[in-house]
């Protein structure tokens, strides 16, 4: 049975921060040692990253709480000190409540766009929600809110895969197909969400001034079902999905709750790591089109690598043989949006689906190969074919 990802759309927060910005910000600190200083200036100015989006708008220079503090209507500064620039602490409560409050609308505006792009599904066909999310908790949660606020039946099955990390989007999508296979009639939203930013701390600590530098805000929706699209519509076929612990990078990469946020262990190891283990990792999914990392170049037609971080993009290219065209999509994502941890490779693969609509000319199937990495260390792949829907591949479902 074809099981396929209708559509996927995305929705950030509309505070944008410039990178110079932020890494301005955290320079101008007294408190930060020389070290630090040289660290966070390299960190910054490396990260192939220009822009990122964040719910906390007082990081931004421009925004009211810093030029107009105290004014009518302004909120109060979450992060910044507009008095002196100092970058403020809060603990983890006002962090996850700001989670709970901006949560809703970034996860709605996505699922709206899925759905309105998904070839004729609308609320009254969705069957079942699956969300994920690794930046904050509330419960009833994302999954609930969706149920309650596009009005789907109160017999929606739902699903929240928690605090996987950047490749929840992988476990939430084989959920989904696995609810297909079942279900031959199911409808599937998929939701990841993430609130990076809600977790900044200026530190010293290298971990934490690597992780003030890619990560960001945002959400991605995808419609995953085995109905039959209508003829000409893309869609993503989720062929196969696998799932690898390297055999090293337990501590490398890590996200735990502390009491001034949740904190991020992101040694300067894991580029390295990913680099030695990518090979192996992506040999047992590219088996299935009868290839290796020794061929894939030329068999893939595109690929979607999560940006974990430049060096992560680096690595990844050098160890496989990729060329700059093959690597722009994962590049521009970040560059334009940062690492938005679960959601970024539903960003990446929204920019694939795009690209098709733009080439109509293009109508052959093209196999693309996904992957994430996160804790553990944890590599999560994916082959999918991009292809225009006949109309007419049903199998063990019938409209009615």
């Amino acid at each position: 049975m074809t099981i396929s990802v209708r559509s996927i759309s995305t929705a950030v927060p509309p505070t944008v921060i410039q990178q110079a910005d932020m890494r301005d910000l955290l320079l101008a600190q007294p408190e930060r040692s020389r070290l630090a200083r040289r660290l966070i200036s390299a960190a910054f100015d490396a990260s192939a990253i220009d822009t990122r989006h964040t719910v906390v708008s007082d990081l931004a220079p421009d925004s009211p709480e810093r030029i107009d503090p105290g004014a009518e209507g302004v909120a109060a500064p979450f992060f910044v000190d507009p008095v002196d620039g100092h970058v403020l602490s809060p603990t983890t409560r006002p962090r996850n409540d700001r989670y709970v409050a901006e949560v809703p609308g970034l996860i709605l505006d996505a699922a709206r766009g899925a759905l309105a792009a998904s070839g004729g599904l609308g609320t009254a066909d969705v069957t079942h929600v699956v969300t994920a999310s690794c930046t904050g908790f509330f419960a009833p949660g994302p999954d609930y809110v969706l149920v309650r606020d596009l009005g789907l039946p109160a017999t929606t099955r739902r699903l929240h895969v928690g605090f996987m990390g950047c490749y929840g989007a992988f476990p939430a999508l084989s959920a989904a197909r696995s609810i297909c296979v079942e279900d031959p009639g199911a409808v599937v939203l998929v939701v990841c969400v993430e609130l990076c930013s809600l977790h900044l701390e200026a530190s010293d600590d290298p971990d934490v001034i690597v992780a003030s530098s890619v990560f960001a805000d945002g959400a991605a929706a995808a419609v995953v079902t085995g109905r039959a699209a209508p003829a000409g519509h893309l869609v993503l076929d989720l062929d196969t999905l696998r799932t690898t612990l390297t055999p090293v990078g337990e501590q490398d990469m890590a996200w735990t709750i502390g009491d001034h946020g949740f904190e991020m262990v992101l040694s300067r190891y894991v580029p390295s790591i990913i680099s030695e283990h990518i090979r192996g990792a992506l040999d047992p999914v590219l088996a299935e089109i009868g290839t290796s990392t020794e061929t894939a170049r030329t068999e893939v037609d595109r690929w979607a690598v999560h940006p974990g971080g430049r060096s992560v993009l680096d690595k990844v290219q050098d160890a496989l043989s990729l060329d700059e065209a093959q690597m722009a999509p994962s590049r521009d994502v970040l560059r334009e949006h940062g690492n938005m941890s679960s959601a970024t490779i539903l960003f990446i693969l929204a920019r694939m689906l795009q690209e098709a609509a733009d080439s109509p000319g293009a109508g052959e199937s093209q196999q693309v190969c996904a992957m994430a990495f996160g804790p553990g260390l944890t590599v999560e792949s994916a082959l999918l074919t991009l292809r225009r829907s006949d109309g007419d591949e049903r199998v063990g479902w019938d409209e009615p």
